[in-house]
């Protein structure tokens, strides 16, 4: 038989071993305090206030909704005293939550793929200069080009037409070539259109080597303003609301580094044609809309500006007039349409003059 006291004890322990408790911790259960008798051990231990219950090691803490510990119903405390918070993401801003990590990967990965298709877009953009010097080479006729341009844009309109008018033809729309416009031009008309308007408005109404100009600077220094405006334009101040001394409107979103970026763009295609391709295609004007003008530029004018002291008077006028036409604000006219106009119409009229003073 075993003694009460030792009986009692052993069931002390047994109880420390089911609770989680260990005996070094709690000194008042330790052997050396054991009673005398089992009389003054159930006295000493009904005077004792009830031990507090306590989760042992293994068992987990409760949760939140979120997944996160919590004590008495409050979030856990820092060191400093004050909950933590889960930091919401707003526009790419971190979070410490991982549902807000999902949401900042998501949208990082999403202005990873606008920007990656800008690049195509620009790529397209930019291969039409390539496609106009071509048939300025090969002495292409521009009445077929036109036709072409129109035949393109008769099917391009009643598409852009209904995908501004059927939910159902805009996704479809979308889907297939969507990737080609900015978020900007989906509820709006597209910017294909004005580019195919203007192109085709340069073609037949100016002299054409004047055409072809306009159309590379549409194809090459609007895309050079768009990409350096982009990668620098938060280095350098914005461009004024207005032109000085013109006090022309200007896009308030334009920025120096773009505006340089199209004045050195055009000045290089103005003296790299006239001073280069022009020659080595041969007569100026060659490649011309027969109703317009016999001849580009007059022959006189011409002459002036083939020395390089005239190249690079070409170039400074050519330059500033494409930053100017780039930057200009003219309200809801896309820039596709308003560019080439405006940047042909300025160099026909220097021309003008050249051949004025120069006579």
């Amino acid at each position: 038989m075993i003694p009460a006291n030792d009986a009692f004890q052993l069931s002390l322990k047994h109880e420390q071993g089911r609770l989680g408790f260990h005996s070094s911790k709690l000194p008042f259960l330790s052997s050396s305090r054991r009673s005398q008798s089992p009389i003054s051990s159930r006295a000493s231990s009904s005077e004792r206030p009830p031990m507090p219950t306590r989760r042992s090691s293994a068992t987990s803490p409760a949760l939140n909704g979120n997944g996160n510990a919590r004590a008495n119903g409050h979030s856990p405390e820092q060191p400093n005293g004050h909950a933590t918070a889960g930091k919401h993401a707003r526009k790419g801003s971190r979070t410490t939550t991982k549902e807000g990590k999902k949401v900042v990967v998501q949208r990082t990965l999403a202005e990873k793929i606008a920007v990656d298709w800008e690049i195509p877009r620009k790529v397209l953009h930019s291969s039409i200069g390539f496609l106009t010097l071509y048939l300025y080479y090969s002495h292409g006729s521009p009445q077929k080009v036109v036709v072409a341009l129109a035949s393109g844009l008769a099917f391009i309109v009643p598409c852009d037409i209904l995908r501004l008018r059927s939910a159902r033809f805009e996704r479809l729309f979308e889907t297939t070539v969507g990737f080609l416009m900015r978020e900007s031009e989906k509820q709006k008309t597209n910017g294909v259109i004005w580019y195919i308007i203007g192109v085709m408005f340069a073609l037949a109404v100016y002299p054409l080597d004047l055409a072809v100009v306009s159309i590379l600077i549409l194809s090459w220094a609007d895309t050079t303003a768009s990409t350096i405006g982009r990668l620098f334009g938060a280095r350098t101040p914005k461009l004024p609301s207005r032109l000085p001394l013109l006090r022309l409107p200007l896009a308030p979103r334009k920025s120096v580094a773009g505006f340089i970026a199209a004045a050195v763009t055009g000045a290089a295609i103005a003296v790299s044609f006239w001073g280069w391709v022009v020659p080595q295609v041969g007569q100026p004007g060659s490649w011309k809309w027969p109703a317009v003008a016999p001849s580009t530029a007059n022959p006189t004018a011409l002459a002036a500006t083939s020395s390089w002291l005239g190249l690079g008077v070409l170039g400074v006028v050519a330059g500033l007039i494409s930053a100017v036409a780039e930057a200009l604000d003219l309200g809801n006219l896309d820039d596709n349409l308003t560019l080439p106009i405006i940047s042909g119409a300025c160099l026909w009229g220097f021309f003008k003059l050249v051949e004025l003073f120069g006579a």
